[in-house]
């Protein structure tokens, strides 16, 4: 194509301008940050208010002040269970206190009472191919609900500013009773020929959302809990959190919000590394050719993949400068309840290799396992082996965090969010500035 040539001839200066920027000029000041700062994605510069949870490098995440080992040792859970309820850290994040059963309970009953998802939800789902990627159907899904929206039908009948944050509750509440139905239903058409499980109401949401996707052990339905609490929410400057305040700060409702989440969320480099953990795990078996590969054949097979210039996924975070905490959550319930599983054992390797192999390179900040490095190792030992419908699991759990901040942000009244941008020549114009400066 003639035009898609043109601008690769064109784009040649702009890749030149931009390398030079980024490699020789990154530290020029711009006031309070820096062109390495602007190139970078603005990582590491304060620029939201976000208060249901809160990364520290060292530390790790915590959700109102509250590690991982602490919520689970602290939030409710099911009688007899072992693992929180999700209700519980949505209470949490949203209340600033920690919940009882009572007042988890009453979260699990809000949901469920307007849980029924229309039914031009489920047609439009079934007019879409099979192939369709589960995280695509999910984002449709919730954009179709959109006509249900009571925020978007009170906005244009008038109502204050000052009273949104009550239709924003109402259509959060709904949204979430709805996900695992919208979920499993996703789950069951792509996978199980689209022989569907009705939901029961005398289940909470995890183990309601488990029963609904076909697996009734009990194991099943703790891991649900653990993995929908851990996997909530990670600040406010992820792409799914901040694309859900973004696009909520333009006053659209819940579902546009939570919606355009879910497209950023499914990017590779956000959400979808987890189903890349686990086929990397299965290529890794069929290249060596047998279903435990001892560690010096892991260790080869991660110095072959370093060579041709790929990454071990499930290693690394932007923030992070140790093991992820929710990684050694997955990892305590794999020792508890499946030490003897192959693809849990390849983990335990990796973990024991990796690390050390990426600190040889010199080139890599954080050489620890992030969240995405278990949870499939956790749902292939269940029989759930649909990796590509893994981030829809996240995506569910994540719309706990999201959207409770979203509450939030209408109660503030937060405003419209528009930084500033600027161009390339103006950043040349500020580096020769200074230069002439000198």
């Amino acid at each position: 194509m003639e035009f898609k040539e043109r601008f690769a001839q064109r784009a040649v200066k702009m890749r030149s301008d931009y390398q030079e920027l980024k490699n020789v000029h990154s530290e020029v000041d711009l006031g309070n940050y820096n062109i390495g700062q602007v190139l970078g994605g603005m990582r590491g510069m304060i620029g939201l208010l976000y208060d249901t949870s809160a990364l520290d490098p060292e530390e790790g995440i915590r959700f109102r002040g509250y590690s991982i080992p602490e919520l689970r040792a602290k939030l409710p859970k099911v009688p007899g269970g072992t693992e929180p309820m999700p209700e519980g850290i949505f209470y949490l994040m949203l209340m600033d206190e920690l919940p009882t059963y009572e007042d988890a309970d009453m979260v699990t009953k809000a949901w469920r009472k307007d849980s029924e998802v229309p039914q031009h939800v489920f047609t439009m789902l079934d007019s879409l191919p099979l192939n369709t990627h589960p995280m695509a159907q999910f984002s449709m899904a919730i954009l179709a609900m959109q006509s249900d929206s009571i925020f978007a039908k009170k906005y244009n009948e008038g109502a204050s500013k000052a009273s949104l944050w009550e239709y924003m509750f109402e259509d959060v509440m709904i949204l979430i009773g709805r996900l695992p139905r919208i979920a499993a239903y996703i789950y069951r058409r792509t996978y199980k020929n689209n022989e569907h499980i009705a939901p029961k109401n005398d289940l909470d949401w995890a183990g309601n959302f488990a029963h609904m996707l076909g697996y009734e052990q009990d194991e099943f339905k703790k891991l649900m809990r653990l993995y929908l609490t851990i996997h909530v929410d990670h600040e406010g400057g992820n792409v799914s959190a901040h694309t859900t305040r973004l696009v909520g700060s333009a006053l659209s409702d819940a579902y546009l919000s939570f919606s355009a989440a879910m497209n950023g969320l499914a990017g590779p480099l956000h959400g979808l590394a987890n189903q890349e953990v686990i086929r990397w795990i299965f290529d890794l078996q069929k290249e060596i050719g047998k279903s435990l590969p001892t560690k010096e054949e892991i260790e080869k097979y991660i110095r072959k993949t370093l060579a041709e210039g790929r990454v071990v996924p499930g290693y690394g975070h932007a923030v992070l400068r140790k093991t992820d905490p929710r990684f050694t959550a997955q990892h305590e319930f794999a020792m508890k309840y499946m030490p003897n599983d192959e693809i849990v054992q390849i983990v335990s390797m990796l973990y024991e290799v990796v690390p050390g192999i990426l600190n040889e390179t010199g080139k890599v900040k954080n050489p620890w396992p992030n969240v995405d490095a278990h949870s499939g190792a956790l749902l292939v030992h269940y029989g759930l082996v649909e990796y590509d419908f893994y981030t829809v699991l996240f995506g569910v759990s994540r719309a706990l965090g999201v959207l409770s901040s979203l509450i939030i942000d209408r109660y503030l009244g937060l405003p419209l969010e528009r930084p500033k941008s600027v161009t390339t020549k103006f950043l040349l114009e500020k580096v020769g500035a200074l230069q002439k400066q000198g």
